[in-house]
């Protein structure tokens, strides 16, 4: 869809509840600041998509005509798997964690994160990008973002010595491993290698699948 409204109005509700789920990822809507809120892969993703749709709401905002947007592909590609994997591994692993509060599901910011914001990202990538454009390299290079964020999470916990028990300057423990399944101390290193393995071959899959439909919409478009 090329229509410049259609996109002012879908890139403007995103950012507006991208704005929304920010602001309740580092904890103020509990009038209690969340010291952790750069860990997790949640959010990271859900920051990184945020300033993506908001350069293409600029794009849109600045031009005349109606047309598909163009804004940074790759990365929009690699991005919008990462919120995919979010809305994966949160609907079908954390949120029925037995050790989780279930009252946390319905936090308005833990809804808009899992749920709303990757469905609309994805459905932005459907309806308002030239199709026939992804490259079979894409999904393959994608997986340099997960490995990116494991290295970033195992250098953190290395600050604290590996230690989930360890306390911060303020008293309070600091979440080291922001999921059950990099924690060795809940399923070993084993058991952390193996899941990051899983994970790594979703995520790839995941890039192929998008790339599958990505070639049928041209298809479709052109037949």
């Amino acid at each position: 869809m090329k229509n410049r409204t259609a996109q002012l109005i879908w890139q403007t509700c995103y950012c507006t509840l991208a704005l929304v789920a920010i602001v309740g990822s580092i904890g103020l809507y509990d009038m209690k600041f969340t010291r952790s809120f750069y860990i997790y892969f949640t959010n990271l993703s859900n920051y990184l998509a945020a300033g993506i749709m908001l350069a293409e709401l600029i794009q849109t905002a600045r031009k005349r005509d109606d047309g598909f947007v163009t804004v940074a592909p790759r990365l929009r590609f690699i991005s919008m798997l990462g919120l995919v994997l979010t809305f994966l591994v949160f609907n079908l692993l954390l949120a029925r964690d037995p050790a989780r509060d279930p009252a946390l599901n319905y936090k308005v910011e833990c809804l808009l994160c899992h749920i709303f914001l990757p469905v609309m990202y994805v459905i932005d990538w459907l309806m308002f990008y030239e199709h026939g454009k992804v490259r079979w390299t894409w999904p393959v290079l994608s997986a340099l973002y997960p490995i990116a964020y494991l290295i970033y999470v195992f250098a953190h916990a290395a600050l604290w010595r590996f230690g989930s028990g360890v306390m911060n300057h303020a008293g309070a423990a600091p979440v080291i491993y922001p999921y059950f399944f990099l924690n060795p101390e809940k399923v070993g290193i084993n058991g952390v290698a193996m899941w990051i393995g899983v994970l790594l071959i979703g995520f790839i899959l995941g890039g192929f699948l998008f790339l599958l439909v990505d070639r049928l919409m041209m298809k479709r478009k052109n037949g």
